[in-house]
């Protein structure tokens, strides 16, 4: 399971609130009046159509892009939390796009990916074991499948301890065994305190609240 403490740290996220939230991509309005409050041990299931907003709220709750209207605020055990701190301390982002150098190995990814995020070794080793990756960690990330890569990442949440965990279909190119292990993981990081609020299609293999994003309806000009 992913290492944290038993109790947070005062600087770490203890609930998430979105309040009156709008996301605009290429001029166009993805969603607005977004409100959303999650809060410690909770996991939130975004869904919707292709296009509605998913990934790009996720972007935006990680501090990679901005929304059009609205406010993002992290609160933690002494009160709200300074956002480009929370985003560069405390949250780990699982995109499609999963950030590995393609000539790095997989040892030197994790290792690195520890170091950063404030994890240790032991919790890296943990990691490679939990995910199967000890005959992978010589090969450069390029070399990997898609299915491999995506068990690197998810090794890296576990490498090191961060409370907000956002999720882009993190289950589609796992196999069987690989989506219950990650199964087995989300629970521990819940039960620990975390949050997790992720982009699906399919539904989770755990207990998760469901948010659904609608896109705004298009009026034509001619009939207004």
């Amino acid at each position: 399971m992913t290492e944290t403490a038993d109790a947070p740290k005062p600087d770490a996220i203890c609930e998430l609130v979105l309040q009156d939230l709008a996301v605009t991509r290429g001029g166009r309005v993805l969603f607005s009046e977004l409100n959303l409050h999650l809060k410690a041990g909770e996991a939130v299931s975004l869904t919707g159509a292709n296009g509605a907003g998913k990934t790009s709220l996720l972007r935006v709750v990680a501090g990679l892009a901005q929304p059009s209207a609205g406010r993002l605020r992290y609160l933690g055990q002494a009160g709200e939390l300074d956002p480009r701190e929370a985003q560069s301390h405390d949250i780990h982002f699982a995109g499609h796009q999963d950030g590995l150098k393609a000539q790095a190995t997989v040892q030197s990814e994790l290792s690195f990916w520890a170091r950063w995020a404030g994890g240790s070794m032991a919790a890296r080793d943990a990691a490679v074991q939990r995910y199967g990756l000890t005959p992978l960690l010589g090969l450069e990330t390029r070399r990997l499948s898609a299915g491999q890569r995506r068990r690197v990442a998810l090794a890296r949440l576990a490498a090191a301890p961060r409370r907000l965990w956002l999720l882009d279909e993190p289950m589609a190119p796992l196999d069987i065994a690989t989506r219950a292990r990650f199964a087995e993981e989300m629970v521990g990081h819940l039960a620990k305190g975390g949050i997790i609020l992720a982009a699906v299609h399919d539904p989770l293999p755990i207990p998760t609240r469901e948010v659904r994003l609608v896109r705004p309806v298009s009026i034509p000009q001619e009939a207004k």
